[in-house]
């Protein structure tokens, strides 16, 4: 697929309904690659890296074909997380991962002679108030499973993101889901 650069006035809301999916392969590859640019902003090395991976995926029938957990797994931890909704040292490591490409750090807040894990809402909760603050939004994927997924985008990023994230049929929103 050729390079596209991210407009952000494009509201693909002409091309794609949340309520009918996808069904053009070539339109999947264009909101996927949407999505890959949202997640990766000023880097679009690793989101080609990471639609070279989807493609592949796609191509050997993954999941069925749907594209969801192929970009989910394309996007852990480059770009994504996707950890055991119990996994709070996996959710920390996973969320200190990706801030980092923004230059930030979160601060868990955590009592270094606590015995219980944090609870993980709980964390997802102090990261999207701590990343909001840089004007970043933290997003979660309703999986459908025992997990907690999702990434980081810009703030601005957000009303495009709902698009992106509706034509794909991601199940996704900012903050905790």
């Amino acid at each position: 697929m050729a390079s596209h650069e991210y407009d952000p006035d494009d509201n693909f809301g002409h091309a794609f309904h949340a309520q009918s999916g996808i069904d053009d392969d070539d339109a999947l590859e264009a909101v996927a690659w949407q999505f890959l640019l949202l997640v990766n902003p000023d880097d679009e090395d690793a989101a080609l890296q990471q639609f070279a991976a989807f493609q592949q995926a796609l191509a050997e029938g993954g999941d069925g074909g749907y594209p969801v957990p192929l970009l989910r797994d394309a996007i852990d931890w480059k770009a994504g997380f996707h950890v055991a909704e119990d996994d709070a040292q996996g959710l920390m490591e996973a969320l200190d991962e990706l801030a980092a490409r923004w230059r930030l750090r979160i601060d868990w807040g955590l009592d270094d002679d606590a015995r219980e894990a944090p609870d993980t809402t709980e964390l997802l909760q102090a990261a999207f108030a701590q990343l909001r603050e840089h004007h970043l939004s933290l997003w979660t994927l309703d999986t459908g499973e025992a997990t907690l997924a999702g990434w980081i985008t810009r703030e601005r990023d957000e009303e495009t993101m709902h698009l992106v994230a509706g034509a794909l049929g991601m199940p996704a929103r900012p903050g905790v889901g």
